[in-house]
């Protein structure tokens, strides 16, 4: 029966098409939403496509051996899936190696910690660092701190990362690892440990990328993990002088060419516009990458596919992106934005999955006021799946973060972090934390996003500003 009715449905919508050639009636749209709602609410293909690419690729550090895997691995599973159109694109990355890191306290209370190298760091000499170390609450507190103070000590950034829905919590912690070392080495430090941006209670320490500045000395930089910053706190109690030996033996080794992997649905009657569903391919090495970011890749894939299979294309062309390096720089998104600007005009909207697999709570829009208004109505399908309808303030995702300063429309599917900062960046992002159903939900609502955007008529530029 089901066949029947969608073979019935498709041919209303091809009769519209041919009449008018434009998208289908509103109501035509709601019901094909529908279906592609129940579809992937029903389908295990994204947990299938994790599945494999945590265990056929594992951690592919951007640069690495098994980015490239992984680039072979996403082309052959996207030709597979019959999209109209597969291909890559170049991006130049940096490469960096970890190699090992240790610390331990060696006075008054010599004690082992358990840390990681910050994506970018330098090595320390090879007999290591050691020194007393001098504790922030914040990197703002840092950067207020007297340099006399800091000078010949190893800083030690004990910024707590609050649990929140949204994740908000990581943006307000963040800027210690990114930008600690810079403040630190201004001042004098000789390295910089942070407590680890999670908010988890494991002994296990989050990586992350760091940041140097020109012109500014590069010092050691890692993180420890949460138990051993309240160790250390606990110690700061009993003594003002902790004395830290820190060994990183992290390097950097120039550049290689990793690649952004493109899929296309092609677009029915629109096939020059552009409703762009993107993630990122590469991951840090100490996990499996499931969460960050295997579970955007199987998402916006699985979605893709599902509009791919319609018996009748939507208007514009579907595009998933599968980013490269997104984790040291947001590089993929930054070559794609460069190497498509002479179409972003093209680009309708664009929308990234790119925090774990918590289900899909709210969706906001970044268009024009007026648009954001009919697209509010627009989306309501959405609702039947969770999906709340939300602010016009999105950012669209890190890989899309920069194309709304160049005019091109962005969503942003919210999803619930509540539990993404325990596994974040850590050995703990493994396939094991990922929840199938909350997985197919997700699905569900890039799918249903992806045909409304590719089939409305809604102008949505000029972006609001405010």
């Amino acid at each position: 029966m089901k066949n029947n009715y969608l073979n019935v449905l498709f041919g209303l919508i091809s009769l519209s098409l041919i009449g008018c050639q434009t998208t289908g009636t509103d109501s035509a749209d709601k019901l094909v939403s529908q279906e592609l709602q129940q579809k992937a609410l029903s389908s295990n293909l994204a947990y299938e496509l994790v599945e494999s690419l945590t265990v056929e690729v594992g951690p592919r550090l951007a640069g690495s051996e098994q980015d490239l895997v992984a680039v072979a691995w996403a082309e052959s599973k996207l030709k597979g899936l019959g999209f109209d159109r597969v291909y890559k694109e170049a991006v130049q990355v940096p490469v960096w190696h970890r190699g090992e890191a240790k610390a331990s306290i060696t006075a008054p209370y010599p004690q082992p910690l358990v840390i990681t190298a910050l994506g970018g760091s330098v090595a320390t000499p090879t007999e290591g660092v050691e020194a007393n170390i001098i504790r922030f609450d914040s990197l703002k507190a840092l950067q207020a701190a007297n340099a006399a103070s800091v000078a010949g000590k190893i800083v030690f950034i004990d910024h707590v990362t609050e649990r929140h829905k949204t994740g908000k919590g990581y943006g307000q912690s963040v800027g210690g690892r990114s930008k600690g070392a810079i403040a630190a080495a201004q001042k004098g430090a000789l390295a910089i440990i942070i407590r680890s941006i999670g908010t988890d209670h494991d002994r296990m320490a989050h990586t992350g990328m760091m940041r140097y500045q020109e012109g500014v000395k590069k010092i050691p930089a890692a993180a420890m993990s949460n138990p051993d910053a309240d160790l250390i706190n606990a110690m700061l109690k009993r003594s003002k002088n902790i004395s830290i030996k820190l060994q990183l033996s992290a390097e950097n080794q120039g550049v290689a060419t990793s690649y952004n992997v493109i899929a296309e649905v092609t677009g029915s009657t629109k096939p020059t516009e552009i409703v762009l569903i993107g993630a990122h391919l590469d991951s840090w090495d100490e996990g499996t990458g499931a969460i960050d970011d295997g579970a955007g890749v199987a998402i916006v894939t699985a979605a893709g596919k599902l509009i791919q299979d319609l018996p009748l294309k939507p208007a514009r062309t579907v595009r998933v992106v599968l980013y490269a390096a997104e984790e040291v720089g947001l590089i993929g998104g930054k070559t794609y934005a460069k190497a498509h600007q002479a179409e972003l005009q093209q680009h309708y909207i664009a929308a990234e999955s790119d925090f774990g697999a918590g289900r899909i709570y709210q969706i906001d829009f970044k268009a024009s006021e007026q648009g954001y208004k009919e697209l509010i109505k627009h989306s309501q399908p959405m609702t039947a799946n969770g999906v709340v309808m939300g602010n016009n303030k999105a950012s669209g995702g890190p890989d899309v973060s920069m194309l709304p300063s160049m005019g091109v429309p962005v969503a942003s599917l919210r999803q619930d972090g509540s539990d993404y900062f325990d596994y974040h960046h850590t050995p703990n992002d493994t396939l094991d934390k990922i929840d199938p159903a909350a997985l197919q939900q997700n699905v569900a609502a890039y799918a249903q996003f992806a045909y409304l955007m590719a089939q409305s008529k809604i102008e949505l530029r000029p972006i609001a500003t405010k």
